[in-house]
């Protein structure tokens, strides 16, 4: 009997030293988080959207030490099942990427409350969900301003993935950039792929603006857009690249791409979690914060000037003072558009 008291105290003074209640095994030290994604149809290997969140689960394995389970999306239907999958192999935090997973990630974020989740460019309204946004429009602003500073026969063009209000903004933001800087500045009718991997089309679409007069055409396509980079190249015209830095694909032709550090979101969102700071709710990234930009011109810089670089980082500068608002869609379009356009 007194043996099994003497071995009771024991192994009370073991929870006690670790914290935990009789009857729990003492931690073996610190996990490593477990973070789980699922891409959006376009995959990995888009050099746009879904590669930008990539990098970022990338840094996070270098820096923070995490653990990932990753699944790549063949179709729209695979959404809910991918993440309630990843979700169901005990990952601390499951990121959604894109906004066609909006309502299944609702879904399963109510089915898994123990679970962290972030979703980017759509809304989560739970209590262990944060939303990943961003202001697409003040970089495509940027870039419009550019291809009016730019543009010889005053046509541009715009070619969309979905004709969805988050593809507005790139829309809508670039007309009006680059009406600003060029009053005779035409957009072409946009052309939507409705489809966000068929390069084919996208390169169809582009050759459409191209024969119509457009000698600077932006695309917001995902993978699709790779087609528009194509399309520019084989007519020595300029395409924009869109999300990732897409300069180098078809060097020279692409007169700039507008950043939108997806790679960002994803780390710090991981990072806030491993430093016990993770809240639920949207988090905005825009010019201000560094989450929106555009790219170092590399290949561009020259044909571009000095001159032209150094007003395109005055606007830059007078949309994160707030004396440019930027529209976000073709309402805000309309109450601001010159008279006349």
């Amino acid at each position: 009997m007194k043996q099994l008291l003497l071995m009771g105290l024991a192994a009370l003074a073991l929870a006690v030293q670790f914290g935990c209640s009789p009857g729990k095994e003492a931690p073996t030290g610190d996990q490593p988080l477990k973070v789980g994604i699922v891409y959006d149809k376009g995959g990995l290997g888009d050099k746009s959207f879904n590669d930008s969140a990539a990098r970022g689960i990338e840094k996070a394995k270098a820096e923070l030490g995490i653990e990932v389970v990753q699944i790549e999306s063949m179709e729209v239907g695979d959404y809910e099942s991918n993440l309630r999958e990843v979700a169901d192999k005990g990952c601390d935090l499951v990121f959604a990427i894109g906004y066609n997973m909006e309502k299944v990630c609702d879904t399963v974020a109510k089915e898994f409350p123990g679970v962290k989740f972030a979703i980017v460019d759509g809304t989560v309204e739970q209590p262990n969900a944060r939303s990943l946004h961003f202001k697409e429009e003040e970089g495509s602003y940027l870039v419009g301003y550019l291809a009016g500073l730019m543009t010889k026969t005053n046509k541009i063009g715009f070619v969309g993935g979905q004709e969805i209000p988050l593809i507005k903004k790139f829309e809508y933001g670039y007309l009006a950039g680059a009406t600003a800087a060029n009053p005779r500045v035409v957009m072409l009718p946009s052309k939507y792929t409705g489809d966000w991997d068929n390069i084919d089309v996208g390169k169809a679409n582009a050759s459409v603006l191209y024969g119509s007069g457009a000698d600077i055409v932006y695309h917001a396509a995902g993978r699709a857009g790779l087609g528009v980079l194509r399309e520019a190249a084989q007519r020595k015209k300029y395409a924009i690249g869109v999300d990732s830095d897409q300069d180098g694909e078809e060097k020279g032709f692409v007169l700039t791409s507008m950043i939108k550090r997806v790679d960002f979101a994803v780390f710090e969102t991981i990072s806030d979690l491993a430093n016990d700071k993770f809240t639920a709710g949207a988090v905005t990234h825009d010019l201000a914060s560094g989450g929106i930009g555009y790219s170092d011109l590399n290949y561009t810089r020259e044909a571009i000037g000095e001159e032209n670089i150094a007003k395109l980082e005055a606007v830059k500068q007078q949309i994160i003072d707030g004396s440019v608002k930027v529209p976000a869609s073709q309402e805000e379009w309309e109450a601001v558009r010159p008279v006349g356009r």
